[in-house]
């Protein structure tokens, strides 16, 4: 995901990467002779205070901690999903930005997607009527490394936090009671603790119900 960033940030002609804070030293090493200074923790990043501001792209069950890291030195922060694994590791991070004051936003990239600005819009002017069902889904083509799994806290919340995202976002409702099923555990090797496809029900606060699919095979 960090790679992924950098490529975007790169077409950027309102930001530029000056340094990052990369632990594995093989691919340190890849940004020899570039102009991004390379740290090896994210503490010497941010002691060098050679920043405006900090991208945590980070394994998933690491993000409150480097939030709360980051906020404490007073830099903004554009976190990757999800913010924390749990309502609570949600929660710490946003006590964190709060008693620190630090700009704080999590990338629910889905919302600044055109198409989907013209829907909320259009749901928002009650063009499509009374709506009874939101279902999204996503369906991944091959599911990611077995060592991001491990770290992401499961199918529902490195995947399915973008779809309960873009529900409540479109319907301006909040979720109710939600029912879940999944298939068996992961047969990948070092994914077991994960499943490869999962599906739930819910209500929601305004009446209407809300499906979520969520697989990684499609």
């Amino acid at each position: 995901m960090g790679r992924t960033h950098l490529r975007a940030l790169a077409e950027s002609t309102h930001v530029s990467v000056t340094a990052i804070a990369e632990p594995a030293p093989a691919i340190r090493a890849s940004f020899a002779g570039s102009a991004i200074k390379v740290y090896e923790t994210v503490a010497e990043l941010l002691e060098a205070r050679g920043v405006d501001g900090v991208l945590i792209a980070a394994p998933s069950d690491r993000h409150v901690e480097i939030v709360s890291l980051v906020a404490s030195s007073g830099f903004p922060i554009l976190c990757e999903k999800p913010c924390g694994l749990s309502s609570r590791e949600n929660r710490v991070a946003a006590q964190a930005v709060e008693r620190h004051g630090v700009p704080f936003q999590v990338g629910y990239w889905r919302r600044y997607v055109p198409a989907l600005r013209r829907l909320h819009d259009r749901i928002r002017a009650g063009e499509l009527g009374d709506i009874h069902l939101y279902a999204s889904s996503q369906w991944d083509g091959q599911p990611p490394a077995a060592a991001f799994r491990a770290h992401s806290g499961g199918i529902f919340i490195d995947m399915g936090v973008h779809e309960f995202d873009q529900v409540r976002w479109l319907s301006g409702e909040e979720f109710g009671k939600i029912a879940a099923v999944s298939s068996p555990r992961s047969a990948a090797p070092g994914a077991e603790s994960d499943v490869d496809s999962a599906q739930a029900l819910a209500t929601m606060s305004g009446g209407a119900s809300a499906f979520v699919s969520l697989g990684r095979y499609y």
